[in-house]
């Protein structure tokens, strides 16, 4: 039988020629998915193999949905295909339980190969990523604790791409005083108190782009 794999990219383009490289490995793409929410609401549904998750997606990045998935299909294993290098998003990836980190200038060698050995429980990470993650151990370095939780993020990630707090609250299902609490808490726990400053914040935490 087939290894079943689900897509997430907010790029057709990018979606399109990824699935007819793995379906041309041998692998069935069962879905694809536009948005963190939407991958981990068809995760739950398919229970696909494998979830292979593009880093900066809309509504939920794809390091927040890998854990999401992970709670909701937990035979799924999660794979991030993005061109994200910097070693502070390596890391911070890493630590949300990734089968695989691989760069998607190197998809067409190295994500099938990701693949198998997720299948196999192993890790893989594409080379360029593997020497990134050593030299951050032989830095002595320590990686910087994410002070938010992981529903302060996904609120983060909403304000930093111009929702307001209703538009949060429905977004997450939540009530407005309970988005405003988010709020109000991811500022104090920052010390950054204007929206501009928290959007600055989002897309150097890699939340969202520019």
């Amino acid at each position: 039988m087939a290894v079943t794999v689900l897509l997430a990219d907010d790029h057709q383009i990018l979606r399109q020629g990824v699935r007819v490289l793995l379906e041309r490995s041998g692998f069935e793409v069962v879905g694809e998915a536009e948005s963190g929410h939407e991958a981990v609401e068809m995760a739950a549904r398919l229970k696909p193999d494998v979830a292979v998750l593009d880093y900066v997606m809309p509504g939920l990045n794809g390091r927040d949905a890998a854990i999401k998935i992970q709670q909701v299909s937990r035979s799924t294993r999660t794979i991030m295909l993005t061109m994200r290098t910097e070693r502070e998003y390596v890391l911070d990836a890493m630590r949300s339980g990734l089968a695989g980190y691989v760069l998607k200038s190197q998809a067409a060698a190295d994500l099938a190969t990701a693949i198998r050995e997720a299948m196999r429980n192993s890790i893989y990470l594409s080379p360029k990523i593997s020497a990134a993650i050593v030299d951050a151990c032989r830095s002595g370095v320590p990686a910087s604790q994410d002070p938010l939780t992981p529903r302060e993020r996904e609120v983060l990630q909403l304000i930093a791409e111009g929702k307001t707090t209703k538009e949060i609250a429905a977004t997450l299902f939540i009530s407005f005083k309970t988005a405003e609490s988010h709020r109000q808490r991811i500022m104090g726990k920052l010390d950054i108190h204007e929206t501009a400053s928290l959007v600055r914040y989002a897309i150097r935490s890699g939340l969202t782009q520019p």
